[in-house]
């Protein structure tokens, strides 16, 4: 069976998120690392409204990060991430916040947006993310799963916007489990730079083969 390929770029949250998933699955997949204003034309050809991830397996193609999460862990869940899987946390993370997300981040590209409105929307959801993480050490239970990898690379998107007004939030058990996230090896391992891909280059393996 061929190895699956994966068209990645490696700051994208959805592009983590696919990729913590499949590191989590076990599952060795061809990183392709793209520059997002240079996208390869395989890629475009593969999957027109090219964005990443684009994963491609035995001739089937999945473009979205979740059912790429999905298809791998539907393989194998060593670590149980479907358990406690609740999906409409997540999807409040991919709608409602992600769109104040991005007004409060590219606030110029939206017309009449007041950016700091855009992050009082977005920090009513971090609110109820800290009070879901003052009962349990993370979004899926005890142990890091779904939901965490699902939702952790948005907010450290948000955060990143201000750090300073981040932290100065009142969200202390959400800080704690960003910031534990961050310094973790399943996240360096992640966040790994690779050179970019061109046809007829060496292949790079993810996650790398020992």
């Amino acid at each position: 069976m061929a190895i699956p390929v994966l068209y990645s770029f490696r700051r994208c949250p959805y592009a983590m998120r696919a990729r913590l998933a499949l590191q989590s699955a076990g599952i060795t997949v061809e990183l392709r690392e793209i520059l997002l204003r240079d996208k390869p034309a395989e890629m475009i050809e593969l999957s027109p409204k090219s964005t990443v991830p684009v994963l491609v397996s035995n001739g089937k193609i999945l473009e979205e990060s979740r059912d790429i999460m999905d298809w791998a862990l539907a393989q194998n869940d060593p670590e149980g991430w479907l358990n406690g899987y609740d999906p409409d946390l997540v999807i409040e993370c991919e709608t409602k916040f992600k769109d104040a997300l991005d007004k409060y981040k590219y606030a110029s590209r939206f017309a009449d947006v007041n950016p700091q409105d855009q992050r009082e929307i977005a920090a009513e959801y971090l609110q109820k993310l800290d009070k879901i993480l003052n009962n349990q050490p993370c979004l899926s239970g005890v142990y890091f799963g779904y939901n965490d990898a699902a939702i952790l690379t948005f907010i450290r998107q948000f955060a990143n916007v201000d750090r300073g007004w981040f932290e100065a939030q009142n969200w202390p058990k959400l800080a704690k489990w960003l910031d534990n996230f961050l310094q973790s090896e399943r996240f360096s391992s992640i966040m790994q730079k690779y050179p970019v891909w061109q046809a007829g280059s060496v292949p790079i393996y993810f996650p790398e083969q020992q």
